[in-house]
């Protein structure tokens, strides 16, 4: 019996090391070296595909680009988020926190695409588990396998059998080749599996989906390096108390990285928003302080979302500052901007701020709205139902231009906004006028004179 070899690898970077150590040298990391039993197996050994193919260096205009046609996505949101279709021989990585509706929506992606061959892989639920998902779904494809299996060896000779357009993994930390030794869902487990995965995806140009698990901190699971070799990293995001779940990419070799993608969980599966401005924008009959209207940009896609404020005396020495979807530390900046250069009182005061229906955003051009309803709430008037603001707040106190306008001012005009309050310094605003009155602003102190007189 050959002796049993073990090293140490990087929980975060995957480093190995033969010995432990307490900071990992490439990341900066501490104490995230776990011990690992390896079992490295000889060239040629069953199990293993090399390739005897002798690469050359060629110039680059010497080089063919293959225009690889994709595959359409029935799910229009899955297809924006990945800059139009499933490229063939793509590896994507899908990742999301326990219970948000990470298996559901694949399986949804399975069932759905009638014109692909897909191959589901559940490492983690039974058949009889996977029927009743689909039966609540009420889907059918005849062209979905399911396939209960952990074996990797084994997942690749099915795959091999079948050629499936379409596989999918779930997940990514319950696989096991029988090359490691290590546990499932360990550092080198992960990584071999993935690198096998890879090699299949790019020999065989078929599209692979990784579903991985989500750490405490909010990252996913496994090295650091499983994100690097894949081509796109998908994060599935949302509060499991709300129905809204959120798709954002942060790596994408094929497309856009600012898309996004909006669901909403029903008892029937997740459907897609086609219109997400209508949902994030309660309509109210009575007039409501510390409520406004922001025409952002997610992307591609122009959003209409309502935020909301609440400003009162403070009742400790020490004033509150809590935001929900909303970056804090740009809070406290306007907030200076409001105390300093506008001479509003808001030291000693409490400020609450949210972002109606669990969005997180960060574009700059919410400023205005966020400043608005600040001086709404602690003013006690209400700003008009039909009104709305696209514009960045600079630390003199000026409103700068955004990006797009005319887009955001496309969006409020169809949803029936009658007022949209811009920077000055935008260009292009001659041509709404007949549509919706663009109000062209300069500094703060005029947006409060002409809301709030």
């Amino acid at each position: 019996m050959s002796k049993v070899k073990t090293a140490y690898f990087c929980q975060h970077c995957g480093t190995q090391s033969p010995k432990w150590v307490g900071k990992c040298p490439n990341c900066g990391e501490w104490n995230s070296f776990v011990e690992e039993i390896i079992q490295k197996q000889e060239s040629g050994a069953a199990g293993i595909r090399t390739t005897q193919k002798l690469s050359k260096p060629r110039p680059i205009h010497d080089l063919q680009a293959a225009q690889l046609p994709r595959y359409p996505i029935v799910d229009q949101e899955l297809n924006r988020v990945l800059g139009g279709g499933l490229v063939p021989g793509s590896l994507i990585l899908f990742g999301g926190e326990p219970g948000i509706g990470k298996s559901t929506l694949m399986l949804q992606l399975a069932l759905k695409q009638l014109n692909l061959s897909v191959l589901y892989v559940s490492g983690e639920e039974s058949e009889e588990q996977i029927r009743m998902r689909a039966e609540r779904l009420g889907l059918e494809n005849p062209r979905c396998l399911v396939l209960m299996e952990t074996s990797l060896e084994n997942i690749l000779l099915h795959a091999e059998e079948i050629k499936p357009d379409v596989l999918i993994i779930d997940s990514i930390q319950t696989l096991a080749s029988q090359n490691i030794e290590s546990s499932p869902g360990s550092v080198s487990q992960v990584r071999e599996c993935a690198s096998r995965m890879m090699k299949f995806s790019k020999e065989t140009n078929t599209v692979v989906f990784l579903i991985g698990h989500i750490t405490k901190e909010g990252t996913l699971a496994g090295p650091k390096v499983l994100e690097h070799m894949v081509d796109t990293v998908l994060q599935f995001e949302g509060d499991r108390h709300h129905i809204y779940r959120l798709m954002r990419t942060t790596k994408n070799r094929f497309g856009s990285t600012n898309e996004l993608g909006i669901y909403e969980m029903q008892g029937a599966g997740l459907r897609e928003v086609a219109n997400p401005s209508e949902i994030l924008i309660h309509s109210q009959t009575d007039d409501l302080t510390g409520a406004a209207i922001a025409a952002t940009l997610e992307g591609a896609r122009p959003l209409l979302v309502e935020i909301q404020a609440l400003v009162s005396t403070a009742v400790y020495g020490t004033p509150q500052r809590s935001t929900t979807g909303f970056d804090v530390r740009r809070l406290n900046m306007l907030l200076a901007v409001l105390e300093k250069k506008c001479g509003f009182r808001l030291a000693m005061k409490d400020v609450f701020l949210n972002i109606a229906g669990g969005m997180r955003l960060e574009d700059p051009a919410m400023d205005l709205a966020v400043i608005t309803t600040i001086l709404s709430s602690n003013a006690e008037i209400a700003i008009p139902k039909l009104t709305c603001f696209a514009g960045e707040v600079g630390l003199s106190g000026e409103i700068r231009p955004v990006t797009r306008i005319d887009s955001r001012i496309q969006e409020a005009t169809k949803l029936g906004f009658e007022e949209i309050y811009v920077s000055k310094y935008n260009k292009g605003l001659d041509g709404f006028s007949k549509k919706i009155k663009v109000i062209p602003v300069e500094k703060v102190g005029d947006l409060f004179s002409r809301i709030f007189g």
